[in-house]
């Protein structure tokens, strides 16, 4: 692990010093930018087939509430036939969770080198690394107290804040009216009644975006990036593939 974890900290590096001359001292936090964006280009096949995947689960609704309503008696049947149904169609209900899922080996790799004090049995140099004045490897509880929320250290998290915001609010105003042109089928048990708590799941789902804040507030400002940029570029994405049928995109949960 420790051999990993010292080639990761050196492909950081080397984009770094790729980035260097374009941006200087906040070349390492461009490198994770640019990681962050390679990564998010290397599962966009898997994005647009589960675009694919939903818009087809979004064409199927009236047959999966008819074939509810045929079998609401047998719930045994009724759940052959829905799989029967998506197998027919080569429709998965599991491939929205790819992209997403990939992901995480990523985030989980960058959270541990900006966490770690020694990589490889070295000092970690790279914690030392800053955002205008702010380093990596430290959390928003670092910036407060080096100068408070308006300090030099303080404004690099707010601007943050206030792009996850932006970014939030446009993923709930497109899932609050996407889900009220479109309102899916509501999921049930194998007794074929409606599982409980899949309302308010619904009513929660449109504010999930906004917990992101919570993440960039706890985790390294490194980590940190790396989840602004994904989430701004699923923002981008989903509008991108979900464009020609948007009303899709309502039961696909929000992502990084």
């Amino acid at each position: 692990m420790s051999a990993f974890m010292s080639a990761f900290a050196s492909l950081v590096g080397a984009l770094a010093d790729l980035l260097q001359p374009l941006f200087q001292h906040a070349s390492t936090a461009a490198a994770i930018v640019l990681f962050t964006a390679l990564v998010r280009l290397a599962v966009h096949p898997l994005s647009r087939a589960a675009a694919r995947g939903q818009k087809a689960r979004t064409k199927l609704q009236p047959q999966i509430a008819e074939l509810r309503r045929k079998h609401s008696r047998n719930p045994d049947r009724m759940q052959k036939a829905l799989m029967e149904l998506h197998a027919k169609e080569k429709v998965s209900p599991l491939s929205g969770c790819l992209p997403s899922l990939l992901q995480m080996p990523a985030f989980f790799l960058l959270y541990h080198l900006f966490s770690s004090q020694r990589i490889g049995g070295d000092p970690n140099s790279l914690l030392g690394h800053e955002l205008f004045g702010a380093p990596l490897g430290e959390r928003w509880h670092h910036a407060l107290s080096e100068g408070g929320p308006f300090g030099p250290q303080g404004l690099v998290y707010l601007g943050l804040f206030v792009i996850v915001a932006a970014v939030a609010t446009f993923n709930y105003g497109r899932t609050k009216r996407q889900m009220a042109a479109n309102p899916m089928t509501p999921a049930t048990g194998p007794d074929g009644q409606p599982v409980p708590g899949m309302g308010a799941m619904t009513k929660v789902m449109p504010l999930m975006s906004f917990l992101t804040l919570v993440s960039v507030a706890y985790v390294p400002l490194a980590a940190a990036l790396y989840i602004v940029t994904s989430t701004t570029w699923t923002a981008l994405e989903r509008a991108y593939l979900y464009r020609e049928t948007p009303a899709a995109e309502a039961a696909v949960a929000p992502a990084v």
